[in-house]
């Protein structure tokens, strides 16, 4: 796929910089990773903005990561008035009130004991199987959890970029 062939990569490539910052924070909140990514341009391919992604989101600091984080509601709680944040978390939307109720008390939990929202790419997940997850992934050391929530925010963020590339400018 190359940025002739992709109207929103076209867009990036050539949209002032505040304008592409903007779109980026929507993808991910932390700042680095927007900066590294926007220095970057232009990208030939999605599969170029990808790499970048990645290695942008590989970098981050624990600091970034919490920034990046802080952008993310818990799983359960989309933002109101997100569609972004309501379709990635759609699999919770049907879920009985039983589940919901677990999944809170999950998500304050796993909260408590990292300091920050229990992160999962939940696109395509259903709601036991987020649930299933932070059950087993409480029981991890923070420095295990870091990294798997390194990796779980690369998936979103291209996912999120996917959508970028497609559309262009600000992705609802």
């Amino acid at each position: 796929m190359t940025s002739r062939s992709t109207p929103g990569l076209t867009w990036f490539n050539s949209a002032a910089d505040a304008d592409v910052r903007t779109a980026l924070h929507e993808v991910c909140a932390a700042r680095s990773w927007g900066s590294a990514l926007l220095a970057r341009r232009p990208y030939d391919s999605v599969d170029a903005l990808f790499a970048a992604s990645d290695e942008a989101t590989a970098a981050l600091t624990d600091e970034d990561l919490a920034e990046a984080m802080a952008g993310h509601p818990p799983i359960g709680r989309p933002k109101p008035g997100d569609p972004t944040s309501a379709r990635e978390q759609r699999g919770m939307a049907g879920a009985d009130e039983e589940l919901k109720a677990e999944m809170l008390a999950l998500n304050l939990a796993y909260q408590d004991k990292f300091g920050h929202v229990f992160l999962i790419c939940a696109t395509g997940r259903s709601a036991e199987e987020m649930r299933d997850a932070v059950r087993h992934r409480i029981d991890n050391t923070p420095q295990q959890e870091r990294e798997i929530v390194r990796q779980e925010l690369a998936k979103i963020n291209r996912l999120r970029l996917t959508r970028l590339a497609e559309k262009g400018g600000p992705t609802p």
